[in-house]
């Protein structure tokens, strides 16, 4: 059990580390967004810069839990952008439900552990 911990935390940080990352390095390509209730979500985070805080919210979360220090605290960090993240994706976009159940199973683990 220990070892599906381990590799439960590294990839939970490493998700939260690229892909916050990326919002702010734009080193992963975003299509257009669409004209749909979701791409004007998108856009109003995008326009009033509150993405760049859910980003370096994901960043120092990813990095505790890679770092395997202060696990607790990157949880609490990561939890409410992990229920962000399943609710756009269960009422906006359910296209990427999937890695969104994903992630909150990674996450609600790593929690009872």
């Amino acid at each position: 059990m220990k070892v599906a911990t381990i590799v439960a935390r590294v990839l939970l940080g490493l998700v939260f580390v690229v892909f916050g990352s990326n919002i702010f390095l734009h080193f992963i390509p975003m299509p257009p967004l669409p004209a749909t209730l979701a791409g004007d979500f998108s856009k109003a985070l995008i326009q009033s810069h509150y993405i760049y805080v859910v980003g370096l919210l994901q960043v120092i979360g990813g990095l505790l839990l890679l770092t395997g220090r202060f696990v607790p605290l990157g949880l609490t960090l990561l939890g409410p952008v992990i229920v962000n993240i399943l609710l756009f994706h269960i009422f906006l976009e359910p296209s990427g439900l999937p890695m969104a159940i994903v992630v909150a199973a990674l996450a609600l683990f790593l929690l009872w552990r």
